[in-house]
């Protein structure tokens, strides 16, 4: 009898699947607007690396297993038995019809993106030792934390826990003659314990599902027995904490007749196990119970030994796929326990703590464009990628915040990972309430406060809003700000509590209650400060090398002086364009990294290809500083793109201009004339008709008002309407106003051109910016490596 097995992750290859995507483009196009990519695109080129990330490699092994599937000669025949190797399940119980193909992508997706937010562990490959004997051996190292991952053959298993504790039962059992360990180079300690938050997360997100019983026998790899009536959920759910008992799925399939597998998807892994196994001889391990405390969130069976030496740090022997079947051991050359060592990777960069509370694989985030550059469609990218990005709120109207809000929302679930925008708006606080109401409205955990000059009423609100005392009378905020600075005295304020008069005036409004209230006064407003460097936009132009030493120095004493509980993080923003100056920030002591230019060329964000096409031409030294539009009269500054377009240098002529006269009269008339004709288009008076019913529009008459009695007013006024009309013109890619494009950018951007040149994602189209995070992480990794 032919048993159909599916192997799991590990058997990932470049160009698997090759002829099943146009063999059925429905499925393949279903699959695509689930995952949010195209998933024959990265089966083909492997996706710059993507293709060995858990939350990329599931789902694409998925599909192609279950293509496979659905390609099989029609004239075989129907096999009765199926079996999975961890992931391979889901392949086993879509070909059993349990569920339809989407729902498939839907659930392996939700379970790559769990085990690739985990972190901390390891796996550790035993080879040459009877599994039955293995508890027996770690009780005796001394390990307390360990638990059998994998029993993959009865001389093959795999071992879970903390990486202290995997050199301890690497050093112990390397001792024994004829044993051999090997590392396993995975983010977490899959398949244990470790694993229960993400088991119960998983738990919780398949009651929004139904299942059908399997209508063919499929063997559960969590209890090496025929799935009963009604099993599917719970034993998905505890696969992701529970061993991989394939050895004695192997049994089972033999004991109720199996004399061949035939496997589907990539490789032949589970095959040539089938092969090795001396099944006649080996002894039949008795199945017990999978202990629920025991499991792997779903790293199946990989190819045998598909070391890749190239990509392993130095000195350090090849990576084994993380729960993946290991080849025979040779007592000649036994792995020294230092193997499991390594350097860093780009999972263990930065806070752990960081990375846990957001909920994401790198302690990175895709900083908010204003007017929605960092677009819905950059943040539900970066959402799906187990990433974080800000949509950029800023600039719009509160119908359009709504709008992406929703659609966010829609595409990434309630519990999904994005945050949004709160940019400070001095002469219009009311925006800014209104934002924090929509933020509030939805469901917003977090905000990127940026441009604050000092604390206002609506970013305390949001960042206590719903706060309360857990079990122990400790304070506890449901929400987080993560405050963009510059300046030390604006730092110390995020640092420090609510002011009171704050306080009382949110009370007094009703915004917050009293007890809200009271936990304000115990906590910082921001849990998460970003300094900002010399960053596209609102910038002090500061250096980094100076900033953020300072700014850890001022956090440490706001810590000593208010007792906080928590730490205080500080992450590092402006010039982040390179891998090297990711990794220089890790070293200066970031918790995090925010990126911001960069992403502004990609496919995802909002602004104009014209624009982009303009970024991915620049160097370094292409970028310029202006007057901001919207604190124009104070002096604010803004860094502007200088070549390619002449805005920077007619923005610092208008400001001159306002600082010398006191009217639009003043001007001398050749001046004038050559503003209205090369600046505006148009004559001032008419920029001013317009300028005046904006504001009227906007229930802004006091603004009117004050120009009226003011011509120095009346005409700063009418020069932002140039500074709003640069943005549009670059967002909208006008062909006629390219010389007064106003484009926001850093010297990251040509970093980050000198990065990839060369590379496939020389061209911006294929920047996506989940890959942008990936290229800047693993860099930073290497880097760190190396050095």
């Amino acid at each position: 009898m032919v048993a159909l097995v599916f192997p799991g992750q590990g058997s990932q290859r470049k160009g698997m699947g090759a002829g099943l995507f146009a063999r059925f483009p429905d499925l393949t196009r279903q699959a695509d607007t689930v995952l949010g990519h195209s998933v024959e695109e990265l089966c083909r080129t492997s996706g710059d690396g993507r293709l060995d990330r858990t939350e990329y490699a599931q789902p694409a092994l998925f599909v192609v297993s279950a293509l496979s599937y659905l390609a099989r000669d029609p004239g075989l025949p129907e096999p009765t038995l199926l079996a999975g190797h961890s992931l391979g399940e889901y392949a086993a119980l879509f070909a059993a019809g349990c569920f339809d193909f989407a729902t498939g992508v839907r659930l392996v997706r939700e379970r790559g993106a769990l085990m690739g937010r985990a972190q901390g562990g390891g796996m550790l490959a035993v080879l040459g030792v009877d599994g039955d004997d293995v508890p027996a051996l770690l009780a005796g190292t001394g390990a307390r934390q360990v638990d059998v991952a994998n029993y993959n053959t009865p001389t093959q298993t795999v071992l879970s826990g903390p990486l202290d504790e995997l050199r301890m039962v690497s050093a112990a059992l390397a001792e024994r003659p004829g044993v051999r360990c090997v590392p396993v180079r995975v983010s977490a300690a899959f398949h244990s314990r470790h694993m229960r938050p993400a088991a119960q997360e998983f738990a919780r997100f398949l009651t929004g599902f139904s299942f059908a019983d399997p209508h063919r026998t499929v063997i559960s790899s969590v209890t090496a027995r025929p799935y009963g009536a009604g099993q599917v959920a719970e034993l998905l759910s505890r696969q992701i904490e529970s061993p991989v008992r394939w050895s004695e799925t192997m049994t089972c399939l033999r004991e109720r007749g199996t004399t061949e597998l035939e496997e589907m998807g990539p490789g032949k892994v589970l095959t040539g196990l089938w092969k090795q196994r001396r099944v006649t001889g080996a002894k039949a391990r008795a199945v017990a119970p999978a202990p629920v405390a025991v499991a792997v969130a779903g790293v199946p069976a990989a190819a045998a030994a598909r070391t890749t030496a190239s990509s392993a740090p130095r000195n350090t022997p090849s990576p084994v796929s993380p729960a993946s079947p290991v080849p025979p051991a040779s007592p000649a050359s036994p792995v020294p326990p230092a193997s499991v060592s390594r350097g860093p990777r780009a999972e263990e960069l930065g806070s752990a703590e960081f990375r846990r509370d957001y909920g994401i694989r790198y302690a990175y985030l895709a900083g908010a464009m204003f007017r929605g550059i960092a677009s819905a469609e950059l943040v539900i990218r970066m959402g799906r990628a187990g990433l974080l990005g800000f949509f950029g709120a800023g600039g719009l109207g509160l119908d359009k915040v709504e709008s992406a809000l929703v659609r966010i929302k829609d595409a990434l679930g309630p519990d999904g990972r994005y945050g949004m925008n709160l940019l400070h708006s001095i002469d219009d606080p009311a925006y800014e309430h209104a934002v924090v109401d929509l933020c509030l409205k939805h469901g917003v955990h977090d905000v990127e406060a940026a441009g604050f000059t000092q604390l206002t009423p609506a970013v305390v609100q949001f960042r206590f809003s719903g706060a309360h005392r857990d079990a122990a009378g400790r304070p506890v905020a449901v929400r987080r700000v993560l405050a963009k600075v510059s300046r030390p005295e604006v730092a110390a304020a995020f640092m420090a509590p609510a002011p009171a008069a704050i306080l009382r005036r949110l009370t007094a409004d009703g915004r917050l209650t009293p007890q809200e209230a009271e936990i304000a006064a115990e906590l910082p407003v921001g849990q998460d400060i970003c300094v900002e460097a010399d960053s596209g936009g609102h910038t002090d132009g500061g250096a980094a090398l100076t900033l953020l030493p300072s700014m850890i120095r001022h956090r440490d004493a706001a810590m000593a002086r208010h007792g906080y509980g928590r730490r205080i993080r500080i992450g590092a923003a402006g010039g982040i364009g390179a891998p090297e100056a990711v990794a220089a920030a890790f070293v200066l002591g970031a918790d995090f990294v925010l990126t911001g230019s960069v992403n502004q060329c990609s496919p995802e964000a909002g602004t104009s290809d014209a624009v982009k096409d303009i970024l991915a031409g620049l160097d370094v030294q292409d970028t310029a500083y202006a007057p901001a539009g919207d604190m124009f009269e104070i002096g604010a500054r803004v860094q502007v793109v200088r070549k390619g377009t002449l805005f920077a240098a007619r923005g610092n002529k208008l400001y001159q201009l306002y600082r010398s006269h006191d009217s639009w009269e003043s001007i001398d008339a050749g001046t004038r004339r050559s503003v209205e004709e090369t600046y505006f288009k148009r004559p001032f008076a008419e920029v001013w008709e317009e300028t005046r019913a904006y504001h009227l529009g906007r229930g802004r008459d006091a603004e009117i008002e004050k120009a009226d009695r003011l011509p120095k007013h009346r005409m700063a006024l009418a020069f932002r309407w140039y500074f709003a009309r640069s943005v549009r013109w670059g967002l909208e890619g006008e062909p006629t106003q390219k010389v007064n494009y106003q484009i926001q950018c850093g010297p990251a951007i040509g970093a980050f051109n000198h990065v990839v040149r060369g590379t496939g994602l020389e061209d911006w189209r294929h920047r996506h910016v989940d890959l942008i995070a990936e290229h800047l992480m693993t860099g930073a990794a290497d880097v760190l490596a190396r050095r």
